[in-house]
């Protein structure tokens, strides 16, 4: 008898195995399968997409209608719903989907983007298109969304924390160039647009045509973002604290995104990068206001953020709270004028406070020390990372680590998406709201 694992009792009795071949059921992927189904039947009721679904429908949507170029009684093809580009872009944001061809796979793929295309079949053009040419539609959609709750008394905006953000750009350190070779390179993309035009006036085949004329547009593509990157060379010149010998060697501009700046970034390593700005409230997490600069710094961005949250909303926050890379006196005394009160962190080398420089503060400013230095001062402080850096936290957990596209617009309406993103799913938090 064969060894086994363990004994056999007595009187019990084994079978042989048999000597044939082992006996399979293989794959067999020809076969057609016949299987009924609905796309309602696809998602659980409380599937986050049908619940996204569910908010975009009730928007109003009328400024992305305006720009539809097909209209009933002239010819064309319909456009797609914008309801539906929309909501693709939203509930892929939620889903760290950045990317127009990933979001198009999926629509095929994935029972989730399937459900929201609702048998439309979107490819990557249009779903880029969309985002970034209707960056103007997404601003003014992320204020209806924010009014609509502040109206609703869901949030009052009495208390907002700002922060920024780096977030890498579509750029590489070697695209930064200097002035001279930005032009040595500028006339090599004209020349080059030059002969491409010529060989395609030359070109009869109409395939070689289309090729050569991709070929073009790449071309031009390039002799723009140059010519852009040669026009910004004197303003970045202008920010850096080179002394004129230095500059021309130097000042560098990248010829990839000519928008972007070389920034200090979270690891202490240097990279092209924007710096997203934030402004949230407080209690509710909502964010209400959004920016995006080539600034490396926060120094000097409180004002504009005030500014624009009077734009959206024709009122500023009670009170506003900053780290202290914000902490600009005249900021600070700016924002005392429009009747906010400012909460950051005081310098950690004070001096004295006799001197002639503090005499010279104004009120304002003189507020602030006084409120910083007391317990409540301090206490009400502590509230800023609870809002502005989880929310930075959740925008990187999605996925805004770095740019696809390039230029501040384009990058603007991808962050724009990113807060649509976030202040559906707070509203639907907020208002209990559900699909």
């Amino acid at each position: 008898m064969s060894e086994t694992l363990f004994p056999i009792p007595e009187g019990v009795r084994v079978a042989a195995r048999a000597s044939g071949a082992a006996r399979l059921i293989y794959a067999d992927r020809r076969q057609v399968l016949l299987r009924p189904s609905d796309l309602e039947s696809l998602l659980a009721p409380d599937h986050r997409a049908r619940i996204v679904w569910g908010f975009v429908s009730k928007l109003d949507l009328s400024a992305f209608h305006e720009r539809v170029a097909s209209r009933e009684g002239a010819g064309g093809r319909p456009a797609f719903d914008p309801a539906v580009l929309l909501a693709l872009w939203i509930y892929g944001t939620l889903e760290a989907v950045g990317s127009a061809r990933a979001l198009a796979r999926l629509c095929e793929e994935h029972d989730a983007y399937r459900w929201i295309c609702g048998g439309l079949t979107i490819n990557h053009h249009t779903l880029s298109d969309f985002r970034v040419g209707r960056a103007a539609e997404l601003d003014g959609l992320m204020t209806k969304i924010v009014g609509s709750l502040l109206a609703a008394g869901a949030v009052t905006m009495e208390r907002v924390a700002q922060d920024g953000m780096k977030t890498r750009a579509s750029a590489s350190a070697p695209s930064f160039r200097r002035r001279e070779t930005l032009r040595r390179c500028l006339d090599e993309a004209r020349a080059q647009v030059g002969a491409l035009r010529a060989e395609i006036e030359d070109d009869p085949d109409a395939g070689e045509r289309r090729r050569d004329a991709a070929r073009r547009r790449a071309a031009e593509d390039r002799e723009r973002r140059v010519a852009a990157a040669l026009a910004q060379w004197d303003e970045v010149a202008e920010r850096g604290k080179h002394k004129d010998e230095e500059r021309e060697e130097k000042v560098r501009v990248s010829t990839s995104d000519p928008d972007a700046r070389v920034m200090k970034m979270a690891d202490g390593g240097f990279r092209p990068a924007f710096n997203a700005q934030f402004a949230t409230d407080v209690k509710t997490q909502v964010i209400v206001g959004v920016r995006l600069t080539n600034s490396g710094g926060d120094m000097g961005q409180m004002t504009p953020m005030l500014e624009e949250l009077d734009r959206r909303f024709g009122r500023v926050p009670k009170e506003h709270l900053v780290d202290g890379g914000f902490a600009k006196l005249a900021a600070i005394e700016d924002a005392a004028k429009k009747g906010v009160t400012v909460f950051a962190p005081l310098p950690t080398k004070e001096t004295d406070p006799q001197s002639w420089r503090r005499k010279k503060e104004g009120p304002g400013v003189r507020a602030w020390r006084e409120r910083m230095q007391t317990p409540q001062g301090r206490e009400v402080y502590k509230e800023r990372p609870g809002a502005a850096e989880c929310v930075n936290a959740i925008a990187r957990n999605r996925g805004l680590r770095n740019f696809l596209v390039r230029g501040i617009p384009k990058c603007l309406a991808v962050l724009t998406l990113f807060v649509l993103a976030h202040n559906v799913m707070r509203a639907v938090a907020l208002l209990g709201l559900n699909a």
